[in-house]
């Protein structure tokens, strides 16, 4: 659902078309460069932060292992054995917890396509990406099924024009196969011919405002990671082919510091969120990162939180002071 702040480009055919030959790029603005080159050493400090916290997992588990080694040179026979038939015992209760909670899981996902809201992720736009961008897309997805899994009443997820390279990176996700989610090559418009009516396209250009779902309705968040390229791209979509569009009420109850573009995966938590609480307050700065919110937006937070914190300090110390002077009385 990312689109652009940079300059218009022309474009010497319809971005959308996904049979059309391979677009080329238009150029990046200074202003994008410098964005894409703040993104790439992002990305190299966070594959970084991965291999230290690779090492660190592997310094501890063979700490962990030496500890085990060293206590069970420490005992008797006997007591080993019933050491190791505790600790196999341990393991086979985790197992089974872990076990149970993907059968709930499984069947919450499997109910939710009888009763879940839709939910669409737009995969039409891969051909518009870079590599980098495309994997990024990739994880996003991953995020959004695995918060839509941990719902006590998930979403009906789709990801629909799911082919060529977008389908193959997928594909690369372990366990991908076994996703509860509809999976279609063809488009939302395609798979959905016959409930046209139906669709709404999320995009922040639209007019209308998304106040409350509506189970008959499926809703289309655009599946583009466009590193501020593509303006106006899904709510353009949206007009060509006639369907709805809306936008989430993120101006009503938040101040944000740039555009109010979010990840896939954020949108999709803030909707399921809302479905959860009915408060998109409480879902916005839920899911929302403080760093995309405006200097006003945090003071205000920051105030209410001072706020708070007073009135609590206030309250202790006014029962401590009534439960000291009841104290007295009874001395």
């Amino acid at each position: 659902m990312t689109e652009t702040t940079a300059d218009d480009q022309s474009n010497s055919r319809n971005p959308t078309d996904g049979a059309s030959a391979p677009s080329v790029s238009p150029p990046l603005s200074k202003n994008a460069q410098k964005k894409l080159l703040k993104r790439q050493k992002y990305e190299e400090k966070k594959a970084e932060r991965k291999a230290f916290a690779k090492e660190k997992k592997q310094k501890e588990a063979e700490r962990k292992r030496r500890e085990w080694e060293k206590k069970l040179s420490s005992v008797t026979e006997e007591e080993k054995t019933k050491l190791i038939e505790s600790r196999k015992d341990l393991r086979k209760e985790t197992m089974e917890k872990r076990s149970e909670e993907r059968e709930k899981k499984m069947e919450r996902l499997n109910r939710a396509k009888e009763v879940g809201q839709k939910i669409v992720v737009d995969l039409e736009f891969s051909h518009l990406m870079n590599p980098s961008e495309l994997t990024s897309l990739v994880q996003q997805i991953m995020y959004c099924y695995a918060v839509n899994g941990r719902c006590a009443s998930p979403s009906h997820l789709w990801l629909t024009g799911c082919q060529g390279e977008m389908e193959s990176q997928l594909l690369k996700l372990p366990g991908f196969d076994k996703w509860v989610i509809e999976k279609e090559k063809q488009s939302y418009i395609e798979a959905f011919q016959d409930q046209k009516e139906n669709l709404v396209y999320l995009t922040a250009d639209a007019e209308t405002v998304l106040e409350e779902f509506d189970l008959k309705k499926i809703y289309i968040i655009g599946g583009l990671v466009d590193r501020n390229r593509w303006k106006g791209l899904t709510m353009k979509k949206a007009n060509e082919q006639g369907i709805q569009s809306a936008k989430l009420p993120i101006g009503s109850y938040m101040k944000m510091s740039s555009s109010q573009v979010l990840t896939v995966n954020q949108v999709l938590e803030i909707l399921l969120k809302y479905l959860e609480t009915k408060d998109w307050q409480s879902s916005f700065f839920h899911v929302i990162p403080r760093r995309k919110r405006s200097e006003a937006e945090e003071r205000e937070t920051d105030a209410e939180d001072s706020e708070r914190k007073k009135i609590c300090i206030e309250t202790s110390s006014n029962v401590f002071s009534l439960a000291k002077q009841g104290k007295e009385r009874y001395l």
